[in-house]
Order: C-alpha cells, then structure tokens, then sequence
C-alpha cells in the first residue's frame, strides 16, 4: 500500500509516518514529487493491513491506498506515477531520449566484434550488446566464447567508449559477467530463473530483464519485482516477442505491450525487434513500430556478414541497413516528443 501525504505537511509529519511503519517490521519508499510525497509500505500483506488505520490518523497523511496488483516496487503508482530512469554508466534509459543498443547477437573473432562495434558507434548506438554465453535450443548449437568473448567486449568498449551489455545465464556465470558488464542480461528464457533473478538483484548493477516467449506481462513484471526487492531499482524491461498461433515469424512482437507497461509500471520498457520477427526484412518496421509506441530504447543484433553469422543470422540486421535505421529514428522518435 502507499501513503500519501497531505499538501504542506513538514518533515517532521513525514518521518514521523516512516518511523511508525518501520517500527511495525516494513520497509519504506519515500517518493517526493512536485506535487506530492508517497510513501510506499513494502512487506508482510497482514501487518500492513493492521496498520493501515492507524497511519490513517498520523498527522500530515491525506490519504493511505491499497495497491491490488501482485507487484508493488514496479507498480506505476507506487512509484508515484513517475516514471524512473536507469544509468547505464552515463547513459539514461528512460529519458526524453530514445536509447539504442546494438552490437553483435554472438561474439565470434575479435574483428566481427570490433567491426560491429565501431560501425554501430558511428551510426549513433549508446551502448553496446553482444553475446559471450549464448543460451541455444540446440546442445550441437555455438555457445559462446565465454570468457574470451567477454574479453573482447571488452576491449571494443574500451575503445568505442560505450557501456556494455551482455547475458548471464546463471549465478555462476554472473560473477564472471559482473567483472566485465556494465548492465546484465536475462534472457527470455531465464525470466523465471529466480535464483538469477535474486543475484541479479543483489549485486546492484542494473538489469535488462527480456520477457519470456510465454510469459504474460504480469508475470514479467512479477519477475522485475524479483530484482527490484533486493534493492536493486534498475530494472529496464524488453518486449522480444510471444508465442502465439502464427508461424509466418518466429514469435509475434506484442508492440502493445509497450503502452501497457508503461501504464502499469514505472521503469523504462524497451523493444527487440529481432528476435520477435526472425527475419531481417521486419527488423526495421518493427523497430519503427517500438519507437512510436513510446518505447524507451531498443535492441539490435548487427553483423558485417549475417549470412555466415554462427547464430541467428536470418534476423541480424548489416552494418548497412542499421545506419538506416538510425536515420530514419530520429523522425519518428520527434513525432512522439522524444530523440534518438
């Protein structure tokens, strides 16, 4: 539940009404808006309800509010109703800018990556995605470079100057990707993982958590809350596609999800038009489609040569067509009030 405070109440009022929640064993969050201060009650569902007439009467208190959804620390109102922004070092997801992170699905040689790095630098990309451990439906599938492929990153963050993001796929993999990332991956098929998602959680950095191929967006903000109740606040959601009937593409890009987050929650929504569409003539549509829905950001699988990719070439976009891309973005993103 949150509290909301009265218009003028001192400061004194609004500790006053922390300290009586914290004194019952929940936890707070004070949000101070232009307007309003909201106070959010986090913990036990049956203590927050025996508390909640007697914060009604504290002095200072306008008004304290049930929240129905499952999720309370990335419900919309809980927050405020503002909206939240991530750093990814210097960078702000979230903002009144539109976010591109691009670079290759899969880390082959140190030249593909740094080919690809430098290349999506240069068509106007902040920040830098590629793959070390690449979760495969297929054991006989490339897995990654691992380490190595971290290292590479590395390297082409160095030099182009870009934050990087990249995947773990478990607690063990996450150490080695901490001492490397600068925002960790789940992937679609570890959004329910939650002893990922707790870890993820605790070591601070911040997260871009895919939605799973069957996950309602329920249960993809259920599993943000995972990450978010071990105080970690930052959290960017992506929209990556869903299974439905159709099998024209290999998932269908749920765009409307894009709006539905953002009225259900506060963090930052972002859009994969790769993996979504499967093929490489769609990329570019959807990704239109994401910026105009009023998504956050977006993220671009790119390679120098996608038809001898070693994973998911039929979608990877080229050097090429990602610069077009580029330029046609920032029209679209002004249409909304926003830029690339």
């Amino acid at each position: 539940m949150i509290v909301v405070m009265q218009p003028g109440h001192t400061r004194a009022e609004r500790d006053s009404v922390a300290r009586h929640i914290e004194e019952a064993g929940l936890r707070t969050n004070i949000m101070e808006g232009v307007e309003r201060t909201v106070i959010g009650v986090i913990g036990d569902s049956h203590t927050k309800e025996i508390l909640r007439e007697s914060l009604e009467t504290l002095p200072g208190v306008e008004n304290v509010v049930r929240i129905l959804q499952p999720y309370k620390l990335v419900n919309r109102e809980f927050h405020g109703g503002k909206d939240s922004i991530v750093w990814v070092r210097d960078v702000a997801i979230g903002g009144s800018r539109v976010v591109v992170m691009a670079g290759p699905c899969t880390v082959e040689t140190r030249a593909q990556t740094m080919q690809t790095a430098r290349a999506v630098k240069s068509a106007g990309a902040q920040i830098l995605r590629g793959g070390a451990f690449k979760p495969r439906t297929s054991p006989y599938s490339f897995q990654g470079l691992e380490e190595d492929g971290l290292k590479i990153l590395a390297e082409a963050r160095a030099e182009t100057g870009m934050p990087l993001v990249t995947e773990a796929m478990d607690s063990h993999q996450l150490e080695l990707v901490l001492e490397y990332a600068d925002m960790i991956q789940i992937g679609a098929r570890n959004m329910q993982n939650y002893p990922l998602l707790r870890e993820a959680g605790r070591s601070g950095r911040p997260v871009l958590l895919k939605r799973g191929p069957s996950a309602t967006i329920e249960e993809l903000l259920l599993a943000a809350e995972y990450i978010m109740a071990e105080d970690n606040p930052n959290v960017v959601l992506c929209e990556r596609g869903i299974r439905t009937f159709e099998n024209y593409t290999r998932y269908t890009l749920d765009i409307t999800a894009v709006p539905v987050l953002k009225s259900l929650s506060h963090l930052p929504v972002i859009v994969d038009p790769c993996h979504g569409p499967g093929k490489s003539r769609l990329v570019i549509p959807m990704a239109r489609a994401g910026v105009a829905a009023g998504a956050d950001g977006l993220l671009v699988e790119v390679h120098p040569e996608p038809d001898h990719a070693l994973c998911d070439g039929p979608h990877l976009l080229t050097l090429d067509a990602f610069a077009t891309l580029m330029q046609d973005l920032d029209g679209i993103a002004l249409a909304v009030g926003r830029r690339v």
